[in-house]
């Protein structure tokens, strides 16, 4: 099964796309707005593009780390690539300021839920500090939830909750084998 995201509402839009050839269109009316649009089956003409994207994407997760996010319900793993300062992690909505967001039916994740801060240590090393941004659910280590605004230095491999979602810090100390 594939999904496609409405233009104008980002309502989802699942189909099998096992019953369509290569390179034909389909059209698509979106149930919540009605907004009518057209996909074609097959490879994008962006994929040189995003083949540059993914390297770019490889350098920068090796570089500073990156979060693994594992939904519960569905176990849909998505990988986050973590920058320099404050990476505001949250539920994707059009429109979300977040900059570190993901897409999830979890309604227990709030839209600017944590922060990932990543800056540098005494010794020049990489640091990591988990913030909890007030959310309406907590955000836990382990079984310890974060109090609003609390800082808590997380390592590689650190286990974090928000709502039914599970989040797993990857530094760049670690090969991808591992992930």
């Amino acid at each position: 099964m594939k999904r496609v995201r409405c233009p104008k509402c980002d309502n989802y839009i699942t189909f099998d796309e096992t019953k369509y050839p290569t390179g034909q269109s389909l059209v698509f009316k979106c149930n919540e707005c009605g907004k009518e649009f057209g996909i074609r089956i097959g490879v994008s003409k962006l994929r040189s593009t995003q083949k540059e994207e993914s390297k770019e994407l490889d350098a920068l997760t090796s570089s500073l780390g990156y979060l693994i996010v594992i939904e519960n319900v569905f176990h849909y793993k998505q990988v986050l690539p973590l920058h320099m300062g404050d990476n505001v992690i949250g539920r994707y909505q059009k429109g979300n300021p977040a900059n570190c967001t993901f897409e999830t039916v979890d309604p227990s994740v709030d839209l600017n839920h944590c922060t990932v801060n990543v800056s540098h240590d005494k010794r020049g090393g990489l640091r990591y500090t988990l913030i909890d941004n007030n959310s309406n659910t907590g955000t836990f280590v382990g079984d310890v939830e974060l109090h609003p605004r609390e800082r808590r230095i997380i390592e590689d491999g650190t286990l974090f909750t928000l709502g039914a979602t599970s989040i797993i810090l990857r530094t760049s100390d670690i090969e991808e084998d591992h992930a």
